[in-house]
């Protein structure tokens, strides 16, 4: 190879001394250009807007407004200087930094009429920039075959889902119709177990309907007990004096019941009759009987052994108290403290005698339909389990399957691994084909930068775009732009923040070592000579 480019740059000098001998062209002109500047015919602006003597140019005066008349001076702020640059790569620089006093070619060419004393380094630079072009050529040669593994294993991979994901559709039929054969046996089997289970529907609902009638019956001999307590000489009617002589009613604990303490009992009427007690008295009633056990129970405890006659009275009564029908205006403190006597009198009703068992008994007929009617229904639900665990495995593949890998499925194997990079501050993550991440070194939180949005930039497969990250504090979603470069092993090997809440990155993978790089070298190299 090294004879093949010692050959070329003897075959490039003599070329140069070839054109230089047989082309004449105004200093800073192209040689491509040089048929476009006839010094013994006028020259015409490339933009055709002039046409001037062939001594006006390069004669430090701008004379075409597209500058193409000084090739070789600063004189026009648009025009540009063609550094020949023998032995490296050829540049366009702007006519600007003509003579200012800087080498910006490497031959020193721009540099003409100053005390610059540019040296000319062009063979030096152009044998680094070849020897690294080889040394480039070298890595995608060796990447190449590393690169044709990973394509092997990638249509190896695939290859291998689309078997599994035959063998998957044709056991999806199988669990498909195993679940309607299970589907057909638990209806049958849940439909002997519901024909055997009416007749004990029927009793439970007549052992609740009853259970239910009690409660009722119970709650109006409840509430018919304090009517008949106010309702002292029993007429059926409670009065304003059989109000004030009843001294729940003392709200204020004055010992006097007073007229707004019977207003809050009656409202505006004057009595109540037994219809009125139930409908309006007593969800009026009840929340002061509550207030009333506090104050009992209270004194109690500060005169142990030594209650009054009434109080042990109201004992009594609230014992009783046991009603599902709760005022909607009561506070959700009395609701609770009725709770508590609710739960209390259940205790009490607890010791006197042991609550009824009114669950059902099945007969050993009755037990077996439904021991299978459970089986059935257990064989189902794992039958649909199998269908719902195929499909999802199906749907897994598929995604898989559809995902772009590369032309020849070179990047498939790198699915499913994940590699990292550190720097001062983070350890990055990166998943290919899933998502991107960092994490504090000193300790914390994940944060997700993207998830897999696919390939981007005019080269399909150089960079990948991952992007719906977690959103930055009072900014956008983050987003990642993952170069993708030639290597002989896959690893992240930097990572940056170039705006707020864009990361990119470069990794490296053989994947990418394709030979058509070693024609971008090689034609950098030919640019070069």
């Amino acid at each position: 190879m090294f004879q093949v480019y010692d050959i070329l740059l003897v075959f490039q000098f003599i070329l140069s001394l070839a054109c230089s001998s047989s082309v004449l062209k105004p200093r800073g002109v192209a040689l491509s250009k040089a048929s476009l500047y006839v010094p013994n015919a006028d020259f015409t602006c490339f933009d055709g807007s002039y046409t001037i003597p062939f001594v006006y140019v390069n004669d430090d005066y701008c004379d075409c407004q597209d500058g193409s008349d000084e090739p070789g001076t600063s004189a026009c702020p648009n025009g540009t200087f063609y550094c020949t640059n023998a032995g490296h790569t050829p540049q366009l620089i702007p006519s600007s930094r003509v003579n200012d006093g800087i080498c910006d070619c490497c031959d020193g060419t721009d540099e003409y009429a100053t005390h610059a004393n540019c040296v000319n380094n062009c063979d030096a630079l152009g044998y680094a920039a070849r020897e690294e072009a080889r040394q480039k050529e070298e890595l995608v040669r060796q990447g190449s075959e590393l690169m044709r593994q990973l394509s092997d294993h990638g249509k190896k991979m695939k290859k291998e889902k689309q078997e599994r994901l035959h063998q998957l559709e044709k056991q999806k039929q199988e669990a498909e119709y195993l679940k309607q054969e299970k589907e057909k046996l638990k209806a049958e089997a849940e439909s002997s177990e519901n024909v055997a289970l009416e007749k004990y529907r029927l009793i439970e609902e007549q052992e609740k309907k009853k259970v239910a009638e009690e409660e009722k019956n119970a709650q109006m001999q409840e509430i018919f007990k304090f009517f008949s307590d106010i309702d002292q000489n029993h007429d059926e009617i409670i009065t304003i004096d059989e109000v004030q002589a009843y001294g729940v009613f003392d709200t204020n604990k004055d010992g006097v019941i007073s007229d707004e303490e019977v207003q809050y009992f009656l409202g505006a009427a004057e009595s109540y009759s037994w219809s009125q007690f139930h409908d309006i008295g007593w969800p009026r009633l009840k929340p002061l009987l509550i207030a009333y056990q506090q104050q009992v129970e209270a004194e109690n405890q500060q005169q142990t052994g030594s209650t009054s006659p009434k109080s042990n009275d109201f004992d009594d009564q609230d014992r009783s108290e046991e009603s599902d029908h709760e005022p909607d205006h009561e506070p959700e403190e009395e609701e609770g403290d009725e709770g508590d006597l609710d739960d209390k009198e259940e205790e009490d009703h607890a010791s006197e005698e042991p609550s009824p068992d009114h669950s059902a008994k099945y007969d050993e007929e009755t037990q077996q339909l439904i021991e299978s009617a459970n089986r059935a229904r257990s064989e189902y639900d794992e039958a649909e389990r199998a269908v719902r665990d195929i499909e999802r495995e199906k749907k897994q593949i598929e995604d898989s399957i559809n995902k772009d890998y590369g032309s020849n499925e070179e990047f498939a194997p790198l699915e499913g691994e994940c590699f990292e990079y550190t720097d001062r501050e983070y350890t990055y993550k990166f998943c290919p084909f899933d998502q991107i991440s960092q994490r504090p070194v000193s300790g914390g939180m994940e944060t997700r930068l993207g998830n897999w949005a696919g390939w981007i930039g005019p080269n399909k497969y150089d960079a990948m775009k991952y992007d719906g990250g977690q959103t930055c504090w009072n900014g956008p979603p983050r987003s990642a732009h993952i170069n993708i470069l030639c290597g002989l092993e896959s690893a992240l090997i930097s990572a940056s923040e170039p705006n707020r809440c864009e990361y990119l990155f470069d990794f490296i993978t053989p994947a990418a070592c394709h030979l058509d790089l070693i024609k971008q070298y090689e034609q950098h190299e030919h640019d070069e000579l």
